[in-house]
């Protein structure tokens, strides 16, 4: 029996297949994350804060056509003890980020219904306010 020496195993990896589907799923993740960072646009009131350390906070928002979201889930100023409670935590803090230009008395009828709850650690989410460029004469 002869071997035949003339031909060497081709010992390269073809990686083609490979880079096609790393760019495939690159893609899938470039269209979808867009998707999960969207919110409920609110233009917020600018003021000087302090930030919010706690990571486990309960997000209560209303936008400026005064729809209330918990969680962005929106509900009825009726139904929000029921919603609230079953969502909210003993000792979770609790933002309101309102738009600026909603009526403060909807804002307030949200606060206190926060507080009825049970509510101790109650914030406002806001922008911080640019500093005033001073003009030169």
């Amino acid at each position: 029996m002869k071997r035949s020496r003339g031909k060497s195993l081709n010992q390269e990896m073809n990686l083609t297949n490979m880079i096609d589907v790393v760019f495939a799923i690159l893609i899938v993740f470039l269209i979808s994350a867009p998707l999960m960072s969207q919110g409920i646009k609110v233009e917020l009131p600018n003021a000087k804060a302090p930030t919010i350390e706690d990571k486990k906070i309960l997000k209560v928002s209303i936008t400026k056509d005064e729809k209330i979201f918990i969680a962005d889930m929106e509900v009825h100023i009726n139904d929000f003890n029921e919603i609230f409670k079953s969502l909210w935590q003993d000792d979770m803090p609790v933002a309101i980020n309102a738009d600026e230009s909603v009526n403060y008395g909807i804002v307030m009828k949200v606060v206190s219904l926060a507080q009825i709850a049970g509510v101790k650690q109650l914030g406002f989410l806001t922008l911080e306010k640019e500093p005033e460029r001073k003009k030169r004469r």
